[in-house]
């Protein structure tokens, strides 16, 4: 039994698929299935059940899966001790991003990084809230950029910055001849908001009072920020967006953003590892350069905002 046997095991539980999971170790399949059945071999069992698709752990490769995730933790942790202690940027760093905090913060974040640090090797992953907390509980990742400081008694968090929700409106919106967005004047049947998951979706609906949005969201279940706002730049009805994708609009675009009335909905971006984290390095230099990367009145929490 090896380290590269139990990281193989891990993969086809991820994917359920062994050419996936080979793609995603960098070898072959054959090689893959060769180190797993030389596994089984040695422990006397099935780990996966290959007759069904997609394939899946036997009951008893349940539990050795779950405590090949527990030794390779803990491997890892081996290497990130011997990285901190030389103060060290080798190997990946494993990083979760809220979909809608990455096509707005990245571009301004991973440039600077790679003139300053090109040996740092920063792996993005998109994921929403609830999947990127499970999987900083399971160690899949080592720290992630989420929205409100979390709550789970084996995270802790680090304020970045505050970041407030505009309005998008279509010309053809009534709203769209207002100054100010007041809640009472958003209509939810001409709302367009991401699909349940999403905590950019949640702080709105609870900031706005509304239990549910409905034709535009029923017609369309599956969309991004990004396409919310073609649509209405097309002319169909309203969006919400954070406030750093306002710098990355042409003038032509800004004319269609409005601001909340106070109080105004504001979220805080939050970068979140583990209590028992150790790459202190590495988080140094990404809390820094994310907030070199923000509009200096990012930093604080302003006269007139709320959080949500």
């Amino acid at each position: 039994m090896n380290i590269q046997q139990l990281e193989y095991i891990l993969a086809v539980d991820t994917y359920r698929h062994f050419a996936k999971a080979a793609e995603h170790c960098r070898v072959t399949q054959p090689t893959l299935s060769m180190m797993i059945q030389k596994l089984e071999d040695e422990l006397g069992i099935k780990l996966f059940d290959r007759n069904i698709q997609p394939v899946r752990p036997t009951p008893v490769g349940r539990k050795v899966i779950e405590q090949a995730r527990n030794v390779l933790q803990q491997v890892s942790r081996i290497r990130d001790i011997v990285n901190e202690e030389e103060q060290a940027l080798k190997g990946t760093f494993q990083l979760a991003v809220l979909p809608t905090i990455a096509p707005y913060l990245l571009p301004r974040l991973l440039q600077r990084l790679s003139a300053k640090y090109p040996e740092l090797d920063i792996r993005i992953l998109e994921m929403k809230t609830t999947p990127t907390l499970n999987a900083l509980r399971n160690g899949e990742v080592d720290a992630a950029l989420i929205a409100n400081q979390p709550t789970e008694p084996y995270l802790r968090g680090d304020t970045l910055y505050y970041e407030q929700f505009f309005g998008y409106v279509s010309r053809k919106e009534t709203l769209f001849k207002k100054d100010l967005i007041r809640t009472a004047d958003i209509d939810d049947e001409r709302l367009w908001l991401l699909d349940e998951g999403h905590c950019f979706r949640d702080q709105l609906l609870r900031f706005c009072k509304m239990e549910k949005v409905k034709i535009h969201q029923a017609a369309y279940r599956l969309g991004s920020l990004e396409t919310f706002m073609r649509m209405v730049e097309s002319g169909n009805g309203i969006t919400f967006i954070p406030e750093l994708a306002i710098l990355q609009l042409s003038d032509t675009q800004k004319e269609l953003v409005r601001p909340f009335a106070i109080p105004k909905p504001t979220r805080e971006i939050v970068f979140v590892t583990r209590k028992d984290f150790i790459r202190h390095t590495i988080a140094k230099i990404l809390i820094e350069n994310i907030k070199e990367a923000v509009p200096k009145e990012m930093l604080t929490l302003r006269p007139g905002q709320r959080l949500v």
